[in-house]
């Protein structure tokens, strides 16, 4: 094992990352990333790692499965790096993921963070289900006229606007439909259907912040003990109170990934590990910052790639 007293800013994925057998390999060879699953399958009532690791993917990719699962992996693999004495100078999370920032910077417990994202996933389901719509990567689209077009064609808007020439939207599936037919008409050059059951980052997902505001009521939210930046302000979260309200307004609100990237980039941050399945966020934050460093720790292997090259 390699002991480092170094610092990095850590990023924390979103709702989409997941994948069957996430996390296995690591809480089989880490200790303290087994136990992140055990205390998981305890607080939830049901084993959670076991629909994590072996599926079925449908299951997995339920809202109110994917994000507790997601939260559990995440900080699995962020107590594997505290362990190894990796500190975190920052955080940020992408949509979910800003619950495993606030574990991070000490702002939740992790008991408390799944249990409220637990809460979430079922609100966000159940809203849903309640309003037919989806979301749609826009590739390569002028920002300006994109959301000039949504505001033409009404019901749809943009939801995360996450590296340069990358935008998702959010919408009804008329307003989808309207806007895959005009895309071209931004100067995008693609128009992808997102695998999701709803339009998440959208007001569809109103009832859904109301749940995540009572449910919160009952939680410890302490102020952070490193700067979090959030994503609807894409800036530092200085006290819990504003933790508390960015968490109730991100379920709507669209989810400023780029800006919060830049803005990091420019308080001095750039060097960064993506802590958590996948490298999504890590090839995002090359398209937004070519010059910083970037890692990505999820299993074995990439952690010990890690751990080599900042030996």
């Amino acid at each position: 094992m390699v002991t480092m007293k170094k610092s990095f800013v850590y990023v924390f994925p979103g709702q989409g990352s997941q994948s069957v057998g996430m996390g296995e390999e690591l809480a089989r060879a880490c200790p303290e990333a087994k136990g992140v699953w055990e205390q998981a399958n305890t607080i939830l009532g049901f084993d959670l790692s076991a629909v994590a690791w072996q599926g079925p993917e449908e299951e997995l990719t339920r809202t109110d499965v994917a994000q507790p699962a997601l939260l559990t992996a995440e900080v699995a693999a962020l107590k594997v790096l505290e362990s190894r004495g990796v500190c975190a100078s920052a955080a940020a999370g992408h949509s979910l993921g800003e619950y495993g920032a606030l574990v991070s910077a000490g702002c939740l417990s992790f008991a408390d963070a799944l249990t409220a994202v637990r809460l979430r996933g079922e609100a966000m389901q159940a809203a849903a289900t309640e309003s037919a719509g989806g979301m749609a990567a826009v590739l390569g689209a002028d920002p300006t006229l994109l959301e000039a077009l949504c505001r033409e064609i009404g019901g749809v808007s943009p939801a995360n606007l996450n590296a340069p020439g990358q935008v998702v939207v959010s919408g009804t599936n008329d307003a989808l439909d309207m806007l895959e037919s005009r895309h071209k008409e931004t100067g995008a050059r693609r128009f992808v259907r997102l695998k999701v059951s709803g339009a998440f980052h959208s007001t569809a997902m109103l009832p859904a912040a109301e749940a995540v505001r009572n449910a919160l009521q009952s939680v410890e939210i302490r102020d952070p003990g490193i700067p979090v930046y959030a994503n609807v302000t894409a800036r530092e979260q200085a006290t819990a109170s504003e933790v508390r309200d960015n968490l109730v307004a991100q379920v709507t609100a669209r989810v400023r990934w780029q800006e919060t990237i830049e803005n990091m980039v420019a308080d001095g941050l750039d060097r960064f590990v993506e802590v958590g399945p996948g490298t999504v966020l890590a090839g995002l934050i090359r398209k937004i910052t070519p010059v910083s460093s970037i890692w990505s720790v999820g299993d074995t292997t990439t952690l010990k790639e890690f751990e080599e090259a900042i030996a």
